[in-house]
């Protein structure tokens, strides 16, 4: 039977002030979820999952002391201090 550890990380402090200052000057407040250790027991396969926080509806994911932030997914990467410009982006309507 395949054994997974989990491991919770903590949001390092630095990053989720920049993502507060941001969201500050939009109106909005972010909701954060702590990103994951996951190892699978008795083997060195571990995968690092990524932080995720929610603004407007929309999940951007980061890693630790990273100043990139990804939209929706890992294919998708910004600056954070960017990040400002694409929660004011308003969203296309789809028919």
């Amino acid at each position: 039977m395949v054994n997974i550890i989990k491991q919770e990380i903590n949001i390092d402090e630095s990053i989720k002030k920049k993502i507060d200052f941001i969201c500050s000057f939009t109106n909005t407040t972010p909701k954060y979820f702590n990103g994951n250790l996951r190892q699978i027991e008795k083997t060195n396969l571990i995968y690092y999952e990524p932080h995720r926080v929610i603004i407007k509806g929309k999940t951007y994911l980061f890693f630790n002391s990273n100043e990139e932030i990804y939209i929706e997914n890992l294919n998708n990467k910004i600056l954070i201090k960017d990040l400002e410009n694409y929660i004011k982006m308003p969203e296309i309507a789809t028919k």
